[in-house]
């Protein structure tokens, strides 16, 4: 991977791995589908009279925005609402990097690697230690609809693949037009009318902000470099990349929301960036150990 598209890499992964400790600070004042409408309308307005429509036909856009916009966001919120700590909601969430091999290999022909296998045991080895710290705040329902978030994050990683090299800033806008409706349906179903008035009319700073980080740094900024790197690599050597997201989460959790880092799981963090480096650098570590005979 060239310097330019680690760099890329790694901002991703900060802006994401601090979006879940942002997301538990929107959810204080805004409730879970009303925060997902405002997020992707500010990602789309004004944004959209100045950005080119990519050329994509619109099926493409529709999937893109149900998998990684709607449907993994609808799940995450409502996941967090009902109770899932930040630091492990961005921890679970990173099963999509699982998700998205496998899918590449049922749905693009990738192939597995044998670094990729072992990168990804190491890894897993990692969740697996950080995820069994949980204080008990971790509910069922909640590591349930995270884990299919990470699942509809994955779906919209092949969509992106299946879209090939377009303007990735124009299709992250443009996509930003298809979640706010059903959002909107499902604050007005579940939410109601009344709690919707509510929150709109008492926005506090802290929500206002939420808003923005979500709408423009997130969205906008995260899933353009994101799928900019989605279309020049192959998903096994993009998508381990996220397992990173889940040590800025937690750390970020437990710095601004007092969710308490666990020694065994600073040990699990250690391993998560150890299957990260054995999937990446794999190859060349390889070589450089076992050089070839003559």
């Amino acid at each position: 991977m060239a310097p330019k598209d680690l760099l890329r890499a790694l901002i991703v992964v900060l802006a994401w791995g601090v979006n879940f400790v942002v997301i538990k600070v929107g959810l204080h004042g805004v409730p879970p589908m009303l925060l997902g409408a405002l997020r992707f309308l500010l990602a789309a307005f004004p944004a959209i009279f100045f950005v080119k429509r990519p050329q994509v036909p619109w099926r493409w856009l529709i999937a893109y925005g149900a998998t990684i916009s709607f449907g993994q966001f609808a799940l995450l919120f409502t996941a967090m609402y009902v109770g899932m700590p930040a630091g492990l909601a961005s921890l679970v969430l990173q099963a999509q990097a699982f998700f998205t091999l496998g899918l590449a290999v049922l749905c693009l022909g990738e192939r597995f690697r044998a670094q990729n296998v072992a990168g990804l045991l190491i890894a897993a080895a990692g969740l697996a230690v950080i995820g069994m710290q949980g204080d008990g705040a971790m509910t069922l329902l909640g590591f349930a609809l995270t884990l299919c978030a990470s699942l509809a994050w994955a779906t919209g990683n092949i969509v992106t693949k299946k879209i090939g090299n377009v303007d990735l800033v124009g299709l992250v806008v443009w996509a930003s037009l298809i979640p706010p409706i059903p959002f909107a349906l499902l604050s007005y179903w579940f939410e109601g009318p009344r709690q919707i008035a509510n929150s709109l009319t008492h926005l506090s700073a802290a929500s206002i902000f939420a808003v923005a980080y979500l709408s423009f740094v997130a969205t906008l900024v995260g899933y353009s470099l994101w799928g900019r790197l989605m279309t020049r690599y192959p998903a096994s050597q993009v998508a381990p990349f996220s397992l990173l997201v889940p040590i800025i989460g937690l750390a970020s959790a437990a710095l601004l929301l007092d969710e308490q880092l666990a020694a065994p799981q600073i040990a699990g963090a250690v391993l998560v960036m150890s299957g990260l480096v054995v999937n990446v650098f794999g190859a060349k570590l390889k070589q450089r150990l076992l050089p070839t005979s003559q």
